[in-house]
């Protein structure tokens, strides 16, 4: 590369020939001046100097990526220019990992989750995070060619309880099969969430993850054999279609039909399903239905191939139509019985059973976005300059980093125990005793995001109500944060089941 002295990069400060310094790299700006989004004259006032704080005030690092290849002219003589760690490496910013990653002790790490980490963080950087950001805004859906490529890869696979299903792979990310556990599916989840892009992270398998797992565990060993590897490779997809316009948290209330044919061999479907994430693009939808009378006790869950008489359209939400949020109609459709998850009129609590993973898999990505808006405050509270000095040596600043930086730790810790209770329990087991921590945490989490991102706007001001530029990963996640505390259930329900559950260990003859 070539090499300027300041002498020269100096004489470089006119509107017909500038030149500007950012970490130490010489840019030719003289004919892209007048392009500039943020007008010329901020050009011209930096030219032939070093524009490297001015830049980051306004510019996020891969602006300087961008414009790179046709602007850079050479560097400063005798100077360093400096690194900055790419989105594939683990981030070195305060309490921008979880703590096992940043050189703490952990009972529940070792070094082969570190491993799976560092191998699927490059593969999504390659194949996905590129391209993150303008897929989520421009809504774009993953299509089936991509599902292919993922779940050849291992990702579908990974997005899943440990299983059988793993031996469809000789390893998934540097993994055996037989060594997968609840970790690296949580290190999955996690680092799929890390993208920062919630509709498109949604739409990345978000329905696979909560209704296959319904097949895996109550469908019949056809279904099984044929269903899973189909999903698991990415040739089909699936969702879970549960939430109907007159039914959300409240189950029990289900109002779609399945009513068997006179020759006993099919169920005949009629109903509605709403807000149903990855319903636009799915193959299968696991369904829950109404096979008996009113309540718990007439509902039955069936997986439903797309057909004729399902129908789906888009329904536009706060986030990226990426998710393939769908309104599903069920009109007259043939469903054999053999289809049926569980037994007939018992599908509540399966459906409740399967709720504790998805609910799990919610405070997972929770979590993970919340770290994600944690590190993005850390970076801008150091480089922005407010009133002479960083935003970081203002006291209220880190009072609210403090604040953000103990909620989300504690949630961490939270979720990091209830996995190991999951790696060590039955699925019998997990279902009796896990779903009111799991209900608990979830609330938790979704009150914990409250916190931060309205933090975050505060630290980013209105860059936090932009969709481009320094806070747009903020703007994003905060359009999104109030789907974890509906989806999967209310927060008020969350909050309920939990000590309704407690109550039920609650000892006898306990006093004051």
């Amino acid at each position: 590369m070539k090499e300027f002295s300041w002498e020269e990069v100096r004489q470089h400060n006119k509107d017909t020939d500038c030149w500007i310094v950012i970490d130490n790299k010489v840019f030719d700006v003289t004919k892209f001046a007048k392009m500039h989004p943020g007008g010329k004259a901020l050009l011209y006032d930096n030219g032939g100097k070093d524009a490297t704080e001015a830049f980051f005030q306004f510019h996020r690092l891969d602006v300087l990526a961008k414009y790179e290849q046709r602007l850079l002219i050479g560097k400063i003589a005798g100077a360093k220019i400096p690194e900055h760690p790419g989105s594939a490496e683990i981030s070195r910013v305060p309490f921008g990992e979880p703590s096992a990653e940043q050189g703490f002790k952990t009972p529940y790490y070792n070094e082969s989750h570190l491993a799976f980490r560092r191998n699927l963080r490059q593969y999504l950087a390659k194949e996905i995070a590129v391209n993150a950001a303008a897929w989520e805004e421009a809504g774009t859906v993953p299509s089936a060619e991509l599902f292919k490529k993922l779940g050849r890869a291992g990702l579908w696979a990974c997005r899943l309880s440990p299983g059988p299903h793993l031996k469809l792979f000789d390893n998934v990310f540097g993994v055996k099969p037989e060594q997968f556990d609840s970790f690296h599916e949580l290190i999955t989840h996690d680092e799929v969430c890390r993208l920062g892009c919630p509709g498109l992270v949604d739409g990345l398998g978000s329905g696979l993850v909560i209704g296959l797992p319904a097949v895996v565990a109550f469908g019949p060993p056809e279904m099984k054999a044929k269903v899973v590897p189909e999903c698991v490779l990415g040739d089909k997809r699936i969702c879970l279609a549960i939430s109907e316009p007159v039914a959300g948290s409240d189950v029990a209330n289900i109002q779609a039909t399945a009513v068997k044919s006179p020759c006993g061999q099919f169920y005949i479907v009629n109903g509605v399903k709403k807000w149903i994430t990855n319903g636009t693009f799915c193959d299968y939808f696991v369904t829950a239905v109404r096979t008996g009378g009113e309540g718990l006790g007439g509902i039955s869950l069936l997986l439903i191939e797309r057909s004729e008489g399902v129908e789906t359209e888009p329904i536009k939400t706060s986030y990226s139509p990426a998710a393939g949020t769908a309104y599903i109609t069920f009109e007259n459709v043939k469903v054999p019985v053999s289809n049926l998850l569980g037994k007939e009129n018992q599908g509540f609590g399966c459906i409740m059973a399967n709720f504790n993973h998805e609910r799990w898999v919610i405070c997972v990505g929770g979590t993970r976005a919340n770290r994600v808006v944690v590190e993005e405050c850390f970076k801008w509270a150091n480089q922005r300059k407010v009133f002479g000095k960083s935003l970081v040596e203002q006291p209220v600043i880190r009072n609210k980093l403090a604040k953000m930086v103990a909620n989300v730790e504690a949630c961490q810790n939270w979720l990091e125990n209830i996995t190991f209770q999951m790696k060590t329990m039955s699925y019998k087991d997990q279902s009796l005793y896990l779903a009111g921590p799991i209900a608990l945490l979830k609330y938790q989490t979704t009150r914990v995001t409250s916190l931060v991102m309205d933090d975050a706007a505060q630290i980013f001001g209105g860059r936090a109500i932009s969709r481009t530029g320094m806070g747009q990963v903020i703007e994003r996640l905060a359009r999104a944060q109030k789907f974890s505390a509906i989806l999967g259930g209310s927060e008020e329900i969350m909050a309920d089941l939990g000590i309704r559950q407690s109550l039920r260990a609650y000892p006898q003859g306990v006093k004051l």
